[in-house]
């Protein structure tokens, strides 16, 4: 997640109501040294991370690292592959009704959670009611499901999931890690257990977990349901997993370098040629689908109320120019809300804007910002030209504190004071929710294109009752409809091209400061072997196993 999303997630959680990104997807999985020989048996792999969740029960948590530190454990009823498609998992088919407002499933036998409950129709239903009770007070899944109504168990194998208007995007939400599916005996413990452990049919089981230290897992020797798309069938290959948290980049990085670790996520972009270059080591890259790194402007007030003084802040800063020197090439510039590796990017939208300094600054005199101080800020009638942005710093990754700071610079070239306000996680929720804030930033990791319906509908705008990613605070009829046309289609066809015109549109009325296209950058010992990946580019272990 990933500041700021991660930050903006974290601060959620801590405070019961926020709502936000990305998503862990199926179950498929590459050999990171296809000519290292046969999987070994057994061993313990060691991988280190950045940051860690402050919830387990992914049904609840919308952090993107609660889908990393779940998946080992929870199955989910389907799977997605790279092209978008949908493969069984714990449900071996479906059927999808005439008006497509209604789903019924069949189901995987010979199945059973590592508590020893049974899966069976029962458990589905369970899981779903689960979602969507307020009790749970879930961030992120139960906004994937809002037309959800109800789940009928037809029998222990069968069960019919229903909702009040056709919507596509649910098979694509069940494949992700929020939707992994727990033990029913397990949610009866409540939220309390849940956040600090969870019980599912997976090939995992854990065994503890340590905030502000890590997680350790043991093989689940029963595990014999894997999707197609896996490297193999039956148990792991491990005898162990553990994942732990060293926050710090040098630390993380020197832990890999010295074997202590096997592996670690996030290899900081300064130091990839030189993990390259180290025969030693693996360095394996992925690209993120869902929302790109973007900075998301207030267009319901303050200064970027005006859709000039918007287009002259991200036409007049050289974005690409700022992320190619900071990250070496490692992460890309954005030019979409949506990255290339999201079902229904546009690719027209790579010269749809561009840097234009003297086109900013003609902007910003026609809106009446034609005065200077005496720092060189834009100034009207008196006020300076003030964008105020709420920053939990504490929780910035893969640098976007400096980022921010170097786009502060250049923001004060054509005349923006950029002005950080470094709240607290209690002090954030409430500005968002009174909009007293002209700025937001965060990246939200979704393989599905619907991603744009939850950054740009109306319907996802943050008030009392909800939290919802639309921070951009905007409303557009026709971006509305365009969005709810494609929850009433199944074809990705039509589907992408209703997205391609959302993608026009927000540009078009800049809603939205497209800055980077995330890349996971995964190092590993060449001891580690068969770490995957699922579509929405985080490491899965079950295919993985070492070597001394």
């Amino acid at each position: 997640m990933t500041p700021h999303m991660y930050a903006v997630r974290t601060s959620a959680l801590l405070l019961t109501a926020l709502l936000a990104l990305t998503a862990c997807g199926g179950g498929t999985s590459a050999d990171a040294d296809a000519e290292s020989g046969e999987p070994v048996k057994g061993g313990t792999l060691v991988y280190a991370v950045n940051t860690e969740p402050t919830n387990l029960d992914p049904h609840a948590s919308p952090q993107d690292i609660t889908g990393l530190y779940t998946r080992p454990v929870l199955d989910s009823l389907v799977t997605l592959d790279d092209q978008g498609k949908i493969h069984p998992w714990l449900a071996s088919s479906w059927e999808i009704s005439a008006d497509q407002k209604t789903y019924t499933f069949k189901l995987r036998e010979g199945v059973k959670f590592s508590d020893g409950t049974v899966f069976d129709a029962a458990a589905v239903k369970a899981n779903l009611e689960h979602i969507v009770d307020p009790k749970t007070k879930s961030q992120l899944a139960a906004g994937f499901i809002a037309p959800y109504t109800g789940s009928e168990v037809v029998d222990a194998r069968t069960v019919k999931v229903s909702f009040s208007r056709p919507h596509s995007p649910f098979l694509a939400a069940l494949a992700t890690a929020y939707f992994g599916i727990q033990s029913p005996e397990s949610l009866k413990k409540g939220p309390e257990e849940l956040a600090k452990r969870v019980i599912g049919t997976g090939p995992f089981v854990i065994d503890e977990f340590t905030p502000r230290q890590g997680i350790t897992y043991h093989r689940n020797p029963d595990y014999d349901w894997a999707p197609p798309t896996a490297a193999h069938s039956g148990p792991a290959h491990l005898e162990k997993l553990e994942i732990k948290l060293l926050a710090e980049d040098s630390v993380r990085l020197g832990a890999l370098t010295s074997g202590q670790v096997d592996g670690i996520a996030s290899v900081p972009p300064v130091n990839v040629k030189q993990l390259k270059a180290d025969s030693r080591f693996t360095l394996q890259t992925k690209q993120a689908p869902g929302g790109n790194y973007s900075y998301y402007p207030n267009t319901a007030g303050g200064v970027f109320k005006d859709v000039k003084v918007r287009q002259a802040f991200r036409d007049g800063i050289d974005f690409k120019t700022v992320v190619d020197k900071l990250y070496f090439g490692v992460f890309q510039p954005a030019f979409s809300p949506i990255s290339p590796a999201t079902q229904g990017y546009d690719k027209s939208t790579e010269t749809q804007w561009k840097y234009d300094p003297d086109g900013a600054a003609k902007l910003l005199d026609e809106a009446g910002w034609t005065g200077r101080d005496d720092q060189g800020y834009r100034t009207r009638d008196g006020e300076r030209l003030t964008v105020r942005w709420p920053f939990l710093k504490a929780f910035a990754r893969e640098q976007r504190d400096t980022l921010a700071q170097q786009i502060q610079a250049e923001a004060k070239k054509i005349g923006f004071d950029v002005a950080f306000d470094d709240v607290t996680v209690a002090e954030y929720l409430p500005k968002v929710i009174k909009g007293d804030y002209d700025l937001a930033d965060f990246s939200w990791q979704r393989a599905d294109g619907d991603a744009l319906r939850n950054l740009f509908s109306s319907s996802s705008i943050t008030n009392a009752e909800q939290y919802g990613q639309n921070q951009a605070k905007y409303t557009d009829k026709e971006v509305d409809g365009w969005l709810d046309d494609s929850l009433n289609t199944t074809d990705l066809a039509e589907r992408a091209a209703l997205y391609s015109k959302v993608q026009q549109k927000v540009n078009t009325d800049v809603a939205v400061f497209p800055v980077y296209v995330f890349n996971y950058v995964l190092g590993s010992s060449k001891k580690a072997h068969g770490i995957g990946w699922e579509p929405q580019a985080y490491p899965t272990f079950y295919s993985a196993w070492v070597t001394k």
